[in-house]
């Protein structure tokens, strides 16, 4: 995939850059989403427009800038290719394509998330569900981006984890707030209490 390489600066993203990456990026993955045929199970979802932005939106806004814009171009180069990315992600998970991209960053970054998840739902078990699947989920996905924003989400996850901040935390904090909790504690009590 053709990637500008000119610098090495990295660019600071205001809030509203951030958010209209976002933006552009969900909608884009939105009509690759609809386009995905019903046997892989994901026609119920896709009535669901609004539940798949939210949990677009609560997995990419913890990533930096420069990952997004990575992650956007491509998207961008997997549309001029006609390729849908939503629909090589769940064909992975089902294992009926071969792997997309063998890239040695994919397994370190799977293990960290996964790791976190498994702390967060230690912490929050009724309101936080885990699995085989997610480490699945995650690769598979994973596949689907290039070498670079690999690199770039990889170096996210490195500082996040120097910094002792679990970003699948920080995920689901967004995503419960967006829904009206004030914490993942009240998320959790409330789960317990039905």
């Amino acid at each position: 995939m053709p990637k500008c390489c000119c610098c090495n600066l990295r660019k600071v993203y205001s809030k509203q850059e951030k958010e209209e990456l976002l933006d552009k990026i969900i909608s884009i993955e939105k009509d690759m989403f609809v386009k995905v045929n019903d046997g892989y199970g994901k026609e119920a979802c896709q009535s669901q427009l609004k539940t798949f932005y939210a949990m677009r939106y609560m997995s990419f806004t913890v990533l930096s800038g420069e990952t997004l814009q990575s992650y956007y171009e491509d998207l961008r180069f997997a549309l001029q290719e006609q390729r849908n990315l939503v629909w090589e992600k769940y064909a992975r998970m089902d294992n009926l394509i071969p792997v997309i991209n063998e890239n040695c960053l994919i397994p370190k970054i799977v293990e960290i998330e996964t790791e976190w998840m498994e702390t967060l739902h230690k912490r929050f078990p009724h309101a936080i569900q885990n699995g085989p699947q997610f480490a699945n989920y995650e690769r598979s996905e994973l596949e689907t981006y290039s070498d670079q924003t690999l690199e770039l989400y990889y170096r996210d996850v490195l500082t996040a984890k120097q910094w002792q901040i679990n970003l699948a935390e920080e995920r689901y904090k967004i995503l419960y707030k967006n829904m009206g909790f004030n914490s993942l504690e009240e998320v959790e009590a409330k789960a317990v209490g039905k």
